[in-house]
C-alpha cells in the first residue's frame, strides 16, 4: 500500500524524545520568559500534542511576534515555490526554545564596544570591522635532503610464484 499524507507522517524519529529525555519536562520550559522580537527555535516535543507546530517547521528558527498565556507567536520564512513567505505561526512553549544564533553577535558587539572605549581613551581611533584571514607567510624547508627513488621491474613469472 502507498504511504499516507497525514499531518505526522513520516515523524516516527522526527518526533521521538531523545535518549535518556523521556519523562516529565523541566519546569524552565514553563518559566521561561520570550519578548517580542527574540529569535527562538521550533523545537517539537513529540510528548506533548498540544500546540505542536507541523513538521515543516521543526528545526527552523524564527522571531517571537506574539505572546500570550500558554503560547508564542513565532514568524518563519517558508520558500513556496520561488518565493520566500513569513509566515505567522502559534506554537506551544514546549516546542519552542531560546536561539543561540545572536550569541556571537552579542559577544563581539560587547568586545567592540570595550575596544572602542579604551581606544577612545588613548585618543585613538581604531576600526572594528573583520578582516578577512589573509595567506599564510611563506617560508623556506631547510635541511631537507633529496632522496632519487627507483622503481623495481616488475617481473609477472615470479610473482604467479609468490615471490622472487
Amino acid at each position: 500500500m502507498p504511504a499516507g499524507h497525514g499531518l505526522r507522517s513520516r515523524t516516527r524519529d522526527l518526533f521521538a524524545r531523545p535518549f535518556r529525555k523521556k519523562g516529565y519536562i523541566a519546569l524552565t520550559t514553563y518559566l521561561r520568559t520570550y519578548k517580542i522580537g527574540e529569535y527562538v527555535d521550533v523545537k517539537v516535543n513529540g510528548a506533548v500534542h498540544k500546540g505542536m507546530p507541523h513538521k515543516f517547521y521543526h528545526g527552523r528558527t524564527g522571531r517571537v511576534w506574539n505572546v500570550t498565556k500558554r503560547a508564542i507567536g513565532v514568524e518563519i520564512n517558508k520558500q513556496v515555490g520561488g518565493r520566500i513567505i513569513r509566515k505567522r505561526i502559534h506554537v506551544r512553549v514546549e516546542h519552542v526554545q531560546p536561539s543561540r544564533c545572536t550569541e556571537e553577535f552579542r559577544l563581539r558587539k560587547a568586545k567592540n564596544d570595550q575596544l572602542k572605549a579604551d581606544a577612545k581613551a588613548r585618543g585613538e581611533v581604531i576600526s572594528t570591522k573583520r578582516q578577512p584571514a589573509g595567506p599564510k607567510p611563506g617560508f623556506m624547508v631547510e635541511g631537507a635532503t633529496l632522496e632519487t627513488v627507483t622503481p623495481i621491474p616488475y617481473d609477472v613469472v615470479n610473482d604467479l610464484k609468490g615471490g622472487y
